[in-house]
């Protein structure tokens, strides 16, 4: 299939159905046991500094193995996978000293997910689409990473838009979306949506290839880090019109359930969640069980407030299979339409109805 027959398909499918994306690419990279040769391979054995921990390198030095976790989740069920480009961004990589290789790192992580797809597509004759996962980067553009001084920041906002839109260029050729995942710094997440209105705009991406929004709610409290409500994120982004929003990572599904019922009640566009497998254990683990998980996300899809379900931190292809199976009787949710108002938002949603 094309991309435009691919996406055409999807908002078929999604008419009736609750759409699946896939789970954790970390956990099941951490099933693996890999190693710091591994990490290296060949290429990289020589390298300055320790590599172990870099998944997205993975993407050059293992490429079977991100290929073959792309596959299990669509055997799984999944109708959408993520590719393993999460921190395939010169400010990310500069950890590791491979700021040069970021675009390299993000057009074969696309690549691998575009090839496992396409298999399976000609296998079923189902449309599987691969999203471009863009991470939040480990720099804060709203905060301060130096209590002593509130104004300093580490990067500018250009500098995060010029690094997002290397990533996103690198990855346009494979994709069928980008996804601007885990944010938890709004401010970021404008910088992507920037650069890849610029990107459009030059001609150097497909102007076609949608966007979908995924913010990362930190805490009990109900917030952003950057400290915005579910509410306020939603309307200080809408403006991308996204193909759809929601919600990931920091909470299990018990956690998340008011949020998500939160974009149910006022996105103009399509919703999805994939929270984490429980919240994680003393030693960073997560616990829950695929059926523990799968009932609880299960009740989502059967009270229409989700077009999209997956997995975060800590789920596997079986989390992805026992959602599918929960969600395959849900019934997917109608986009509101509000009337005209101007929308702000600060850390609290504002609204200025025409009365």
């Amino acid at each position: 299939m094309t991309r435009a027959e691919r996406l055409q398909a999807l908002d078929a499918r999604a008419e009736a159905n609750i759409l699946m994306l896939d789970g954790a690419m970390g956990t099941e990279i951490q099933t693996r046991k890999l190693g710091e040769a591994e990490y290296r391979g060949d290429r990289f054995a020589g390298w300055s500094s320790p590599l172990a921990g870099n998944n997205d390198l993975l993407n050059l030095t293992q490429p079977e193995i991100i290929k073959e976790i792309h596959t299990d989740y669509f055997n799984a069920g999944a109708d959408v996978v993520e590719t393993n480009t999460f921190s395939a961004t010169s400010i990310a990589q500069a950890d590791y000293g491979m700021e040069s290789l970021a675009a390299e790192i993000a057009a074969e992580g696309a690549r691998l997910a575009r090839d496992a797809a396409d298999a399976l597509e000609a296998s079923t004759g189902e449309p599987k689409a691969v999203c471009g996962a863009i991470g939040p980067t480990n720099k804060t553009l709203s905060l301060s990473p130096n209590v002593e001084d509130p104004g300093y920041r580490a990067v500018t906002f250009d500098e995060v838009r010029e690094a997002y839109a290397e990533q996103a260029e690198a990855m346009a050729p494979f994709v069928d979306f980008f996804l601007i995942e885990t944010i938890f710094d709004t401010l970021n997440a404008k910088a992507a949506i920037k650069a890849i209105a610029d990107l459009r705009r030059s001609g150097a991406v497909d102007a076609a290839i949608p966007i979908i929004l995924s913010g990362t709610i930190t805490d009990a409290s109900g917030r952003t880090l950057s400290g915005q409500t579910t509410e306020a994120f939603y309307n200080a982004v809408r403006h991308a019109n996204p193909w759809a929003i929601g919600l990931n990572c920091a909470l299990g599904a018990a956690e998340l359930r008011p949020y998500v019922q939160a974009l149910h009640r006022i996105a103009e566009c399509k919703v999805l969640a994939y929270p984490n497998a429980g919240l994680p254990n003393a030693f960073g683990e997560y616990d829950e069980t695929p059926e523990q998980t799968a009932a609880l996300v299960g009740e989502w899809a059967r009270e229409g407030y989700v077009n999209m379900l997956g997995g975060c931190c800590g789920t596997t292809p079986a989390h992805i299979r026992a959602i599918a199976e929960q969600a395959k009787d849900g019934t997917p949710r109608e986009a509101v339409k509000p009337a005209a108002a101007m929308r702000l938002s600060g850390l609290e949603p504002f609204e200025v109805a025409a009365e």
